[in-house]
């Protein structure tokens, strides 16, 4: 299965590899350069199934850092362009972008807060910081949100542009659409906080404004953390409501990662630690899934997929360690991938 073709609307994967997005903090004003085309050109020769770029910014001060990349303006579409060429001229592989906003959770390096003179003032559903070493974020208005939601569509339409095969919605790991999800970060009052139905309307909104410049080739992902691994915040059960209606909206397959909401939450990690989370998402809401989590080896990635707890397998730090994971698994289980014709003699 793990070299099994699959289609999400009329777009065709390969495989099942995933390149998880991953962020690389090397852009300049939010464009990406000559390393980003290096990185993503050399995953795509690996036989890669689908990449994923980077958590890219839909505004600047929605990047979590100022060396994040970015795609409100056209000098980032250009360069974004140039990559995506290489990627459909020089392999198989399809690419996507994630789309992101870090909320309260930006302006940071190395994990920690900036100054304003540095960075900029983060908002936030609520006036509450990440860490209370942080500034209050600014509390989004009414009229905010909904400029918000449209900053994302303009980003999805900038990144069709581009010629990017499908856009991922970041709404996991503690940046602003979590933030609106969680009870925990949104103590709003008003018709984006309170009740479950409220608290994920910011999404709602996302969705359908993004697929309103999607069409049949270019799918729509959704990123979600599963949990919070904190009490009262956001859970497995209300992801999986979340998933059955985000299935009636025109996603295509929700990529399941967890936490990043509540600072100092206690994680067990383990290989394949959120597979569990993928596969009862699969399994009540009949939506396809990504797993993601310390997944490292293709017997893993198989095992996952025989047992149908995933339809995709995202991998991030093993995919850095080795850009040929891909092709080179293939070579065992004895599956087709692509493998570039420059490289023909290394196949045996």
């Amino acid at each position: 299965m793990l070299y099994s073709k699959i289609k999400f609307r009329n777009l065709e994967l390969k495989n099942r590899w995933v390149m998880s997005p991953m962020c690389m903090y090397s852009a300049e004003n939010g464009v990406p350069n000559d390393f980003h085309f290096v990185h993503y050109g050399s995953r795509a020769q690996g036989g890669t199934g689908l990449i994923i770029v980077e958590a890219t910014g839909v505004v600047p001060e929605g990047r979590i850092t100022n060396k994040c990349t970015g795609i409100w303006n056209d000098e980032q579409v250009e360069a974004f362009r140039k990559i995506v060429k290489f990627v459909h001229e020089n392999s198989e592989s399809k690419i996507g972008i994630q789309l992101a906003h870090a909320g309260r959770k930006a302006s940071t390096w190395n994990g920690k807060q900036i100054s304003l003179e540095e960075g900029w003032k983060t908002v936030a559903p609520s006036p509450i910081a990440y860490h209370e070493s942080e500034r209050i974020p600014h509390v989004l208005s009414t009229e905010e949100i909904k400029s918000l939601v449209q900053s994302f569509r303009d980003a999805a339409k900038r990144s069709i542009n581009a010629g990017f095969d499908l856009v991922e919605i970041h709404a996991a790991h503690g940046y602003l659409v979590h933030q609106f999800l969680s009870p925990l970060s949104n103590i709003r009052t008003d018709e984006y906080g309170g009740s479950f139905e409220n608290r994920i309307r910011f999404l709602l909104e996302i969705v359908d404004a993004v697929n309103e410049v999607l069409d049949e080739n270019h799918p729509l992902f959704v990123r979600i953390s599963a949990t919070d691994y904190a009490e009262n915040g956001w859970d497995l059960e209300q992801s999986v409501e979340l998933a059955k209606i985000l299935k009636t909206k025109n996603v295509d397959l929700i990529d399941v990662s967890s936490g990043g909401n509540i600072h100092g939450a206690k994680i067990t990690l383990f290989d394949g630690y959120q597979v569990s989370f993928a596969a009862e998402i699969k399994k009540k809401s009949g939506i396809k899934t990504g797993a993601v989590g310390l997944i490292k080896t293709a017997e893993q990635a198989e095992e996952i997929l025989q047992k149908e707890e995933a339809d995709l397998i995202f991998v991030a730090r093993e995919i850095l360690r080795n850009p040929y994971l891909a092709v080179q698994n293939s070579f065992n289980e004895k599956g087709e991938c692509f493998f570039p014709h420059q490289y023909e003699r290394a196949r045996i």
